[in-house]
């Protein structure tokens, strides 16, 4: 498992949160992450695991219950006004912008930067191992190059909390090992709670400490990542692994 230092992420607390889509199952989440925990989200397909992490960025709003943020209730807040960055499967990057350009909106949606605004792009760009690339538009890009955009971006933005929405599930391996080296410095230079949907049990033993495993709309089991992959947290995980725990 890759080592990370503690730092500057927020608590996140889910209180008696419930929420349906239209014609949907009811589903109902509970749950404390401490401050600074990178923490694996996983469960089949459909169990609710998208749905998580939208309601905490704010993207849809829960029918009863809360969402605190360090202690506040940012259940009605859109998602700008939340202390909240999110990376997507798809990158979420502005076809006709350059790559500064898509990293800048991290800091002005209206792209009016300062000359603060600008270094930090070019650090941010650094970083990530995209220096040089400035001017290039997204269809120039690799994949693993359009994730380090969206990373630059939430570099600039330096909010407590990063929830990833399986965003290495079109990596190669090689790739996605990059990717995962990458999120371990970013959390070792920000300290920021991380919550990573993914399938991938590998990702978790890799990179976070916890996990919670959601089926059915509900989080039914929390706990170490070492005690999910060892088989001791959970029997609805142990069924969900199954033979695949062979291969990590």
């Amino acid at each position: 498992m890759i080592k990370t230092a503690a730092g500057h992420g927020a608590k996140i607390a889910l209180e008696a949160l419930q929420f349906a889509y239209p014609g949907g199952r009811p589903m109902a989440f509970e749950a404390t992450i401490a401050p600074s925990d990178i923490v694996a989200v996983m469960g089949p397909s459909g169990s609710g695991k998208s749905t998580l992490l939208s309601l905490i960025a704010g993207f849809e709003k829960p029918t009863a219950g809360r969402v605190l943020i360090n202690g506040e209730d940012v259940s009605r807040l859109n998602p700008h006004r939340r202390p909240v960055s999110m990376v997507f499967q798809e990158n979420n990057l502005f076809a006709h912008l350059t790559v500064a350009q898509n990293v800048g909106l991290g800091r002005s949606a209206s792209l009016r930067l300062s000359d603060e605004d600008r270094t930090a792009i070019s650090d941010a760009l650094a970083r990530t191992g995209l220096a040089g690339k400035e001017d290039r538009l997204p269809q120039a890009l690799s994949g693993g190059e359009r994730q380090r955009v969206a990373l630059a971006r939430v570099l600039i933005r330096r909010r407590p909390v990063l929830l990833m929405d399986e965003p290495f599930a079109s990596l190669g391996p090689a790739l996605r090992d990059e990717m995962l080296e990458l999120i371990a410095d970013l959390h070792a230079a920000q300290g920021m709670t991380i919550l990573m949907a993914t399938h991938d049990p590998r990702d978790a033993e890799r990179l976070c400490k916890s996990m919670v495993f959601v089926e059915e709309g509900q989080i039914s089991a929390t706990g170490t990542t070492d005690a999910f992959i060892s088989g001791e947290a959970s029997d609805a995980f142990n069924r969900y692994i199954g033979a695949r725990r062979e291969i990590n």
